[in-house]
């Protein structure tokens, strides 16, 4: 994949939102989604030059037909800690403002001060029973996959809420065999989606993957047939 930033290690020519890396979402038939990024190395100044270290969130809907590589957004928004503004909401308005002229959606950035509860769940890894209990909230402790662009691994916990029962055992296969599988952060769970929702025929389908942090940034996409409800901007570490 080429990109404009990626693994360059002389210093970025580009600067402001030129440094942000589109890549087309190559979207499925799925009704609904959000990739809510969290950015907890973001600093700026404010009106007295004074720094300011604050966690952005940033969410992006699957309607957008283009994201942004998450290396290039780390290299963009570095660049606030050396710019003032008079309020946070002008420092929220220039972000908003900049990312949208790339993937070309509405977008909701906001600074944060805390993250919801983890949900409660019933651990996959761990269930005796063959098959998953009809509307509750499994989480798969452990998956891992490759990022395409630097092969280096990713870690997440996935949650899967189903209205019908999903086998235990093939579940747990199916989500162990991304190990080494190359694909971003929001691919991989549009996949994991996608089989499910193929294979179960869910009426009421949820899935979030809560991404480890890389380079400062967690990248945690959700993804259902319903309108969103289950997956609020939650910590499973929140001490």
């Amino acid at each position: 994949m080429k990109t404009s930033v990626l693994g360059k290690t002389n210093k970025p020519q580009k600067k402001g939102k030129n440094l942000l890396d589109p890549i087309m979402r190559n979207k499925d038939s799925i009704k609904h989604g959000i990739d809510i990024w969290n950015v907890y190395d973001f600093m700026y100044l404010d009106k007295n030059k004074i720094p300011k270290l604050k966690v952005l969130e940033i969410q992006i809907p699957y309607e957008s037909n283009i994201i942004v590589e998450s290396k290039s957004m780390k290299l963009y928004l570095n660049e606030f800690y050396k710019k003032s503004f008079k309020t946070e909401k002008e420092l929220i308005i220039k972000i908003k403002k900049d990312i949208e002229s790339v993937i070309k959606n509405p977008i909701n950035v906001k600074l944060i001060n805390s993250f919801y509860n983890e949900p409660a769940f019933k651990l996959l890894n761990n269930a005796k029973q063959k098959f998953t209990t009809p509307n509750t909230l499994y989480k798969f402790n452990g998956f891992r996959s490759i990022c395409p662009v630097t092969s280096q691994p990713d870690f997440a916990n996935i949650y899967i809420f189903s209205d019908k029962t999903i086998e235990v055992d093939w579940l747990n296969k199916y989500l162990i065999s991304f190990k080494e599988h190359g694909g971003f952060h929001e691919k991989c769970i549009d996949e994991i989606y996608l089989k499910l929702e193929k294979k179960v025929n869910s009426n009421h389908l949820e899935i979030c993957g809560r991404f480890q942090r890389r380079g400062g940034i967690d990248i945690n996409p959700v993804r259902g047939n319903k309108k969103l409800n289950l997956f609020k901007n939650f910590r499973e570490f929140n001490q």
